[in-house]
């Protein structure tokens, strides 16, 4: 991770902690915008979508996060969570349920060795 994306997260993460929610969505998009492969910055904007009600932005960002990391227990259950608020329940069942694999041990995507 570069400093500049490193630094921009961090901003976001205190204004996020401050609550205020919409400067860390844009810092957020901003370090996406940077590195369209960066985790935790996809995963972070989701939550922070989620928080301002923004759900279809929000589940697109999880989305996001789960096809960069589709192993990752975490994005899956925010994935479920954005789902379960804007009413897409099948969905959220879906989610859930990838969820629970991995926390029981499995894989969702076997990774190669």
């Amino acid at each position: 991770m570069s400093e500049e994306l490193d630094d921009l997260f961090d901003d976001a993460n205190g204004d996020l902690a401050i609550g205020d929610l919409e400067s860390a969505v844009e810092k957020y998009r901003a370090c996406v915008a940077l590195d369209d492969q960066f985790f935790d910055g996809w995963h972070a904007l989701a939550m922070a979508l989620m928080k301002t009600g923004k759900l279809k932005e929000a589940i697109g960002a999880g989305l996001q996060a789960t096809t960069l990391r589709p192993n990752d227990l975490l994005a899956w259950t925010a994935l479920s969570q954005m789902y379960v608020q804007d009413g897409q329940i099948a969905e959220a069942e879906d989610a859930k349920g990838k969820a629970r694999i991995l926390s029981l041990g499995g894989k969702v995507v076997r990774e190669e060795s």
